[in-house]
Parts: C-alpha cells; sequence; structure tokens
C-alpha cells in the first residue's frame, strides 16, 4: 500500500457508537416532526398552518424544527412525498412477490388491499396529501405529480392487462374506471372508524364491488331488475363519450 493512502487512513477518526446513536436519534426526532406536520397540515390546510404549530404538536421548540427542515414548504413537501412513495414502493414489492402467470385480476386485488390499508394506515399522510396538492407551491405540486403519476400508471398496466387477458370487460373506460376506484380508496381515510369493520375487511369488500358488483351476479344472468320483472335489462355500454375516452 502506498505511503499515501496509509497516512490517510491513520488520519481517519473511527466510527463511534455514540454517532450512529445520534444518527438514530435525528431520525427518531424527524419521523415526529413528520407526523405531527402530517396531522396539522390535514387539519388546518396549508395556508392555515405555521412551523410553530407542528413544533408544538411534536413536543419542541419551533428552533429545534428548524435544525431538520429549514421552512414550510420543505416540510409539506417531505409530507406529501411520504403517502405516495411508500404505498408505491410496496405495491410494487407485492406485485414482484407474485409468481410468474399470476392472473392480473389478483394483481388488482393487491393494488387496491395496499392501498386501502396504507391510506388508513398513515391517514394523516394520506389526506394531507390529498388535501393539499392544489394548495402547495407549484414546485411542489409538480414534483407531486410525477410520483402520482407513476403511481397511476402502475395501476393503468394492471387494468390494461386484465382487458387484454379478458378478464374485465372491453367496453369500459379504464382511466375513468382508475380514477374512480382510487377516488372511493382515497375518501375512506375521511369516514373510516377504527370501531367499525377493520380495513382488511373493507378491503375485501371492496374488491368484491369492484369486480363482481353489488348484486354478486354476471352480466350474462341478468340484473336484479329483470330477474324481478321489473322492466328490460339496463344496457352494459356507458355514453358514448365515455367509450371513446381511453
Amino acid at each position: 500500500m502506498a505511503k499515501g493512502k496509509i497516512d490517510k487512513a491513520k488520519r481517519r477518526p473511527p466510527a463511534r457508537a455514540s454517532d450512529n446513536g445520534a444518527l438514530r436519534k435525528s431520525e427518531v426526532t424527524r419521523q415526529r416532526i413528520l407526523d405531527a406536520a402530517a396531522r396539522v397540515f390535514s387539519e388546518q390546510g396549508y395556508s392555515g398552518t405555521r412551523l410553530t404549530d407542528i413544533a408544538a404538536r411534536a413536543g419542541m421548540k419551533a428552533g429545534s424544527l428548524y435544525y431538520h427542515f429549514d421552512s414550510r414548504e420543505t416540510l409539506i413537501d417531505g409530507v406529501m412525498q411520504v403517502g405516495t412513495r411508500r404505498t408505491h414502493a410496496a405495491a410494487l414489492e407485492k406485485l414482484r412477490a407474485l409468481p410468474v402467470g399470476t392472473p392480473p385480476l389478483r394483481k388488482l386485488e393487491i393494488l387496491i388491499e395496499n392501498h386501502l390499508l396504507l391510506g388508513l394506515e398513515q391517514s394523516d399522510y394520506t389526506t394531507a396529501s390529498i388535501k393539499l396538492i392544489w394548495q402547495v407551491p407549484d414546485t411542489i405540486r409538480e414534483r407531486q405529480l410525477v410520483e402520482q403519476r407513476a403511481y397511476g400508471a402502475l395501476w393503468r398496466n394492471v387494468l390494461e392487462e386484465a382487458r387484454a387477458a379478458g378478464a374485465i370487460r372491453s367496453d369500459l373506460n379504464l382511466s375513468a374506471m382508475r380514477m374512480m376506484i382510487l377516488g372511493a380508496l382515497n375518501w375512506a381515510t375521511d369516514w373510516y372508524k377504527p370501531k367499525g369493520d377493520s380495513p382488511a375487511q373493507l378491503a375485501g369488500d371492496l374488491i368484491k364491488m369492484v369486480l363482481h358488483g353489488l348484486t354478486g351476479r354476471s352480466t350474462g344472468n341478468g340484473d336484479a331488475r329483470r330477474a324481478a320483472g321489473r322492466g328490460p335489462k339496463r344496457p352494459t355500454r356507458g355514453p358514448r363519450g365515455m367509450e371513446r375516452t381511453t
């Protein structure tokens, strides 16, 4: 080994256990701030939130908060990234773990369940992201929209795979279907109460409704109205404008 490298190695201070401990403490504090910020932003909105509000919720002084986040914009950017990135990453991990040849409808079930479970688990982050997307500065919004579009593309690919396999109807506007499913999942953070059904039970019910409808009957067997003799079967195709949209 060259002498210069030896000297450089000698000069490098060894890692200390206290350094690792300080790093972990810093990460814990940062997470506590993000959790507090998500709650306050979801309750008060972007313009109604001050850093002093977040510091008080986190149980610390405003000056200490500035050590981790130097502005309100940096903090809201961090909060909004957490929800989408966690949900997207978890969905990708679960889909990649599936065996080759897994039916596309099973993949759709996993996307629905993953989104609802994580959305309710981190409801403050989800609520803040949904409420604030059109309140935050343009630069922050554009970064979040990039994340959301990447996640939306994952859903689009699964839906298109299901249609190509003949697993879902060919006359549906998949873009509209995707937005309606995600809208229903996102809205759950507003009305869900832990005293009721568990998130897993709700996810199972939504999966049944999305994949099989409310009646539990296939389209070919006729709907409840026709079975009850109350009139002709309703048309299965949607408005022409929706059909033309892809």
